[in-house]
């Protein structure tokens, strides 16, 4: 394995034994962790070829079995985020896109760095079973149209581990090992549409749009190697999707969402996932007719009762969903206060989830435990008119009361009031398909 740590630091590509090799060593155990961290610095610093990142996804989906889901009928749809603040976009992507007749097979993780995970989400739900086998999953997909799975031992093995290590080491937002982890994952699920979220900006593992198109192309060239339809969108992650951060706090949101009493962008971004698969399932559909659709389907309320439809099948508490405005808040609501008039503007989201991961909606170390009453509800939001002394930000959290002094300066160093309205970007900045 050494040879390979000093081949890779080199700046050399490994060939396809030597990546088998390794995959199979991540997967067995055989290569100790401090190894395999020190091989994804090296890959994080010297990257790979196209030939290299091709062969290195398919020696890590063969770590593991595929799934058939022949047994499925329709059009199967996985979507899947790069990770971003906020980002609970697959708890109302999913059935909107089922109620509009798609079949959604989503494997989800938990966090990673300073994103949340939507397994981490669902786990806050009481009885929600998220560990699926096969039967079950195809079952409940084609049931209720769609189902949400955590990553199984047998599927993609080499990447859950390296997925883990990644989140300890610094080497998260290596742009070949993204690709790989994502597509490995999606290809092993046999969709039929991958579609794609890249988050860019300050709150996202790629923050320039350069880097986020040289990600989705990179995640679309392994797409065409396996034959798989890919369409990706470049969104903004420069300011927190919504406005929760933390795993119960957006499980609330996606439900009020999907009532329609939601925040606008996390409805405009699920609409425009849902009107893409649509699209990609219909080559004589075009886009502005499928999102009107789309709308429409949203509005109706429908997706509301697949989501419910979705929790009961998967053994969740269907009371506690809707009664979710009245789920256990954190023992500690601090507010965080404009210190005068101005406009709002969100100046380091990446901050934000790291305030989050400290306040203990996240993990600071592999193996934590994180606190599902956790993390920050924003006020205001982006371009909004603030007057001095106005809360801005509540950090939600059970962490004595010695720390709340460091979580409010970490607060105040998130946002800026600024005399003039700042220019507001668009939500989704590129689709690539």
């Amino acid at each position: 394995m050494l040879d390979l740590i000093h081949k890779k630091k080199q700046g050399l590509a490994l060939n396809e034994k030597e990546l088998e090799f390794l995959v199979q060593g991540i997967t067995d155990g055989s290569i100790p962790d401090y190894q395999i961290t020190a091989w994804a610095m090296a890959v994080y610093f010297q990257r790979m070829s196209d030939e290299e990142l091709v062969a290195f996804t398919k020696a890590v989906i063969n770590s593991g079995q595929t799934l058939d889901l022949s047994k499925i009928k329709g059009i199967k749809v996985d979507k899947h985020s790069t990770g971003g603040i906020g980002d609970k976009t697959s708890l109302v992507f999913g059935p909107l896109a089922a109620s509009l007749g798609l079949k959604v097979t989503k494997m989800a993780g938990r966090g990673l760095g300073v994103t949340g995970g939507t397994i981490d989400k669902l786990s806050t739900i009481p009885n929600f079973k998220y560990e699926l086998s096969v039967t079950e999953f195809v079952k409940d997909v084609n049931k209720v149209g769609f189902s949400i799975t955590s990553q199984t031992g047998n599927l993609v093995p080499a990447d859950k581990k390296l997925y883990a290590l990644r989140d300890v080491s610094d080497t998260v937002n290596s742009l070949e090992l993204i690709a790989a982890s994502v597509m490995s994952k999606k290809i092993a699920m046999g969709a039929d549409i991958i579609l794609l979220d890249v988050k860019c900006g300050s709150g996202a593992f790629v923050s320039d749009i350069k880097e986020a198109r040289e990600l989705a192309n990179l995640m679309i060239k392994i797409g065409k190697a396996f034959n798989k339809k890919v369409i990706a969108v470049i969104s903004d992650m420069n300011k927190p999707l919504g406005k929760t951060i933390g795993n119960s706090l957006e499980v609330q949101e996606a439900v009020a969402s999907l009532n329609n009493q939601g925040p606008e962008d996390l409805k405009e971004l699920s609409v425009s996932l849902a009107a893409l698969a649509l699209v990609a399932s219909n080559k004589k559909l075009k886009l502005k007719q499928a999102k009107l659709e789309a709308i429409k389907m949203f509005d109706s309320l429908k997706p509301l009762s697949v989501f419910y439809d979705f929790i009961v099948a998967q053994g969740g508490d269907l009371e506690y969903i809707k009664n979710i405005n009245s789920a256990k808040s954190a023992k500690y609501i601090i507010p965080i206060k404009a210190t005068r008039d101005g406009y709002l503007s969100f100046t380091d989201n990446y901050l934000l989830g790291e305030l989050s991961n400290v306040l203990g909606a996240g993990r600071l170390v592999k193996d934590a435990k994180i606190d599902p009453t956790a993390g920050i509800v924003l006020k205001q939001v982006e371009g909004d008119k603030i007057k001095k002394n106005q809360i801005i930000l509540e950090l939600h959290t059970n962490k004595i009361k010695s720390q709340h002094k460091q979580f409010q300066a970490m607060a105040l160093e998130t946002f800026s009031i600024l005399a003039k309205k700042p220019k507001l970007k668009s939500l989704i900045f590129e689709i690539i398909m």
